[in-house]
């Protein structure tokens, strides 16, 4: 077995601390080394020579080559147990003779000390760090706060509860003046006839399209009429006025709008796909006609989108449809509250944001199986979480009657408001310590 002795400097041979290196006979090449600790250079040395260098030295570099090392350098496992298990006397004598040296125990003390000093100081850094993101994420909270406040003093949300919910046999004069003013700007014109002639909600089942284009209406607007006459049917149908907002539709739907706003984030593709099973022409059409138009720069006014809602989508919208179905289902979401942000200025805003982040956190998701070989694991994965959508949704179903009202609006304000921050964080903690996350 080679004993090569490492050679300080001339100068260095002179001093006590020299004599201490080099008396402990620490070799770059023998193989049983006490606690073996590997620099970034790749020169291995025994954990107490390396202290006594360390503690003689003040410096952080290899004592062979002179390189310096980065961080603290740790213990070699692996090498560690292969020489114990080769040389298990030698080292067993070699480590009586280290703990009965009161110098050499006082520098392996010294030079742990200085390790744990290093480790803390870059723990405060990154805590630095972690408090200014969490004062981020405080402000954003405040912010978020401030907009259910603002919703909730200003009685947006039940501003337009009446006539979502009273049936429109029993509706007045000024309610179908209302409900017609908010067809758009270009029903306006035709207000004041309906008020002159003191039209009631069984008056307004009765029209049709003969009668508002004579007078006393005279729409003479076939788009116009066509529009009307769209709204009136859907008037019929639901028996109430359709919801025309976010705030009108979980007025309308309480129920629906939760499980719709959970489900659309942790499974958007089930969770349209649901929607074209079961709620085609109400939801999945003006979803679909929304975030895939038919027509570029499309007119967004109010009686475009009746007439264009119902209508079957062509095979271009499909196909656009289903490649951001398959690639990026949340940009669909996010085109859909795009649409949106003349009504809600601040939450289409929240929920774009949103989508945003939960297509990075997804995109690290299958990241992450991609580079641990664990792509043979997604279709299990993928069944999994389908039996856990379903599970929920039918516990979803049943438990729904027996939660207070109160209660669900917590959770839709949450899921509104406060989901977009939680997933900042998520965010941040996947691309800063990906190798921390599980696959």
């Amino acid at each position: 077995m080679k004993n090569k002795l490492v050679s300080p400097t001339a100068k260095e041979e002179d001093t006590p601390e020299a004599s201490r290196w080099s008396g402990s006979h620490q070799t770059t090449d023998r193989e049983d080394h006490l606690n073996p600790t590997t620099l970034t250079c790749g020169h291995n040395f025994c954990r107490h020579c390396l202290a006594l260098w360390w503690e003689s030295s003040r410096k952080n570099e290899c004592p062979e080559c002179r390189e310096k090392w980065e961080g603290f350098p740790k213990v070699n496992i692996l090498l560690r147990d292969a020489t114990e298990k080769l040389f298990s006397d030698v080292i067993q004598q070699r480590r009586a003779a280290v703990q009965a040296n009161p110098k050499v125990s006082r520098s392996l003390l010294a030079f742990q000390r200085y390790g744990d000093n290093l480790g803390r100081s870059r723990t405060n850094q990154h805590k630095g760090a972690g408090f200014f993101f969490s004062g981020v994420l405080s402000a954003l909270t405040f912010v978020a706060v401030m907009v259910m406040v603002y919703h909730w003093s200003s009685g947006v949300v039940e501003q337009h509860d009446l006539l979502i919910t009273k049936p429109v046999s029993h509706w007045t004069a000024e309610e179908v003046v209302s409900w017609l003013e908010n067809l758009g700007p270009w029903a306006q014109l035709y207000s004041e006839a309906f008020q002159q002639e003191n039209v009631n909600g069984r008056l307004l089942l009765m029209l049709g399209e003969e009668e508002l284009l004579k007078l006393p209406y005279n729409i003479e607007s076939h788009a116009h009429r066509r529009a009307v006459l769209a709204e009136l049917d859907r008037v019929k149908v639901l028996g109430v006025k359709p919801p025309q907002n976010l705030w009108e539709y979980k007025a309308a739907n309480a129920g629906k709008s939760l499980f719709l706003l959970y489900a659309l984030k942790r499974s958007p593709r089930l969770t349209l796909f649901y929607l074209y099973l079961f709620d085609y022409a109400e939801t999945f059409l003006p979803f679909l006609h929304t975030c895939c138009p038919a027509i570029a720069h499309l007119d967004h006014s109010v009686e475009s989108s009746f007439l264009n809602s119902q209508l079957e989508p062509n095979w271009r919208q499909w196909v656009e449809f289903l490649v951001k179905y398959l690639l990026l289902p949340y940009q669909l979401i996010a085109e859909f509250a795009w649409d949106w942000l003349d009504v809600h200025y601040w939450t289409s805003r929240f929920i774009i944001v949103n989508a945003m982040l939960l297509s990075v956190l997804e995109g690290c998701t299958l990241w992450r199986l991609l580079t641990r070989a664990r792509i043979r694991a997604l279709p299990d994965k993928m069944w999994n979480h389908l039996w856990k959508m379903l599970s929920q949704g039918f516990a979803f179903a049943l438990l729904w009657p027996f939660v207070p009202q109160f209660v669900c609006n917590c959770f839709f304000y949450w899921a509104l408001y406060f989901s977009p921050i939680v997933n900042i964080d998520m965010v941040v903690q996947q691309l800063m310590h990906p190798e921390t996350q599980a696959p």
